[in-house]
Formats: structure tokens, sequence, C-alpha cells
């Protein structure tokens, strides 16, 4: 598949996986939505990237809202006719111990990591079957795979988000969309570097056999990769520096 002109909107753009993911793009030639709730540093990478000669724009959503999500779509598809690739990128999560879990907690990771999932691919599959076709890819993790104490909701999306990703490949693919999703392990990111975690960010390390974190760039050339190869479909990619071979 030929990135080059294609449209993408990218959802947790502001910072992290969906930055990079949206700068990944831009140097093949895609036209990139950057949506985030962050509007303030959504707004200011986006003039960035412009300023660099990108054919870009911004849309503030709250991908837990499901108007906000078709009012996305329904905006890109004004600016620029349509769109070719989604990536359901925004995410939560919180650290909490699941018999003292309220329910408005469990149920805000729910709402984005897993409901974002399902107002994204709702609003850009109805678009894509109206020009034959198109790519989602979904931000899983590990945490989709594998249970870690302390992460009762999000384990619970993430793992909701692998089966969304398969079933929804299934439906459509014989209609020319492909569903993928990208699994990372730990991240370096603006929350998780050693500043912040001091010795838990080593103990994350130690947890990862190439004896590192992944890096943003990493995950969104897996991103590319999967929007470049039109036979995979149905896939939940694992990124994770060998996490979960152990």
């Amino acid at each position: 598949m030929e990135l080059k002109g294609k449209v993408a909107v990218i959802t947790g753009a502001a910072s992290g996986i969906g930055l990079a993911t949206a700068e990944a793009f831009v140097n093949k030639g895609v036209k990139v939505v950057l949506s985030d709730y962050n509007e303030a540093d959504g707004q200011a990478e986006t003039e960035r990237l412009k300023n660099s000669g990108a054919e870009v724009m911004f849309i503030k959503a709250d991908v837990s809202k499901e108007e906000d999500v078709k009012h996305l779509i329904s905006e890109t598809v004004k600016q620029f006719g349509k769109i070719d690739i989604m990536f359901n990128n925004a995410g939560i999560g919180i650290l909490c111990e699941a018999h003292k879990l309220t329910y408005d907690e469990y149920r805000r990771v729910i709402a984005i990591n897993q409901d974002g999932v399902f107002f994204g691919a709702k609003y850009a599959i109805t678009e894509m079957l109206k020009t034959g076709g198109g790519v989602i890819v979904n931000t899983s993790s590990i945490l989709g795979s594998v249970g870690e104490p302390g992460a009762f909701p999000y384990n619970a999306s993430k793992g909701a988000v692998n089966l969304m990703t398969k079933s929804l490949a299934l439906q459509y693919a014989d209609r020319g969309i492909r569903v993928n999703s990208v699994c990372p392990g730990y991240v370096d990111s603006g929350m998780v570097n050693k500043e912040a975690l001091g010795k838990f960010y080593d103990k994350l390390v130690d947890k990862h056999p190439i004896g590192r974190l992944g890096r943003a760039d990493e995950i969104a050339h897996a991103v590319i990769f999967l929007c470049e190869n039109e036979l995979i479909t149905g896939q939940n990619i694992l990124i994770d520096g060998g996490y979960t071979a152990q």
C-alpha cells in the first residue's frame, strides 16, 4: 500500500506514540489529522509539523465521548474528502488495588481505552465503506496478553482491544478494510522515565530481555508496517523487547 497522499487520523497525537506516528506518516507523504484532549500541546505540535511543510490539522476530541469522535471523523472528511487510516491510539492507565477501585475510576479507563476504539472504528469504517476500504490500527499493550498486579482496568481494556481487533478484521476483510493492533511493552515517555520513576524504572527495564525500554518511534515504525503490508489483518503485534517471550 502506497501511503503518499493517504489521509490518516491519529488520536492521542499530542505526545508519545501518537506524535511519533504522526511524524512517521508525514515523512511518508500522508495527510494527518492529529487529535488529542490536550489542545495546547496538540495545536503546538501540529503547527510545528505544518511549519516543516506537512499537510496536517488538529481537532480536539475526548475519545470517551461518541459525539467528539463522530465530529473528528466528519471534519476530517470535510477537509480531506476521505479517511484511509484510523489510528486509535488514545489511552490512559491507573495503578490500583481492585478491591479499592471505584466504579467511576474503572469506567474512565474503559471509556477511553475500549469505548474510544469502538467509536473510532465505527465512524472510520462508515467512511471507509464509501471509498472501498482502509486500514485501522489500534494501540493495545503487552498488558492485553499478560496480567499485571495493580493494572486491573488497564488489563481489561487492552484485552478487549485485542479481541475487538480480531472481530473487526474478520467482519470487514472482504470489504477492503484491514484491522490490526500494536501491543507495546513499556515505552520511554513523559511519564515512564528514569527521573520520574527512580529505582522502579530499573525494575521495568529488567523485565525486557533486550535490556531497555522501547522508544515511541519504534512503535510508530510498526504502525507504518501494518498500514503498508496488505496481507496483514486481525493481528496483535507485540513490540516488547522480549517481555512476553518469557
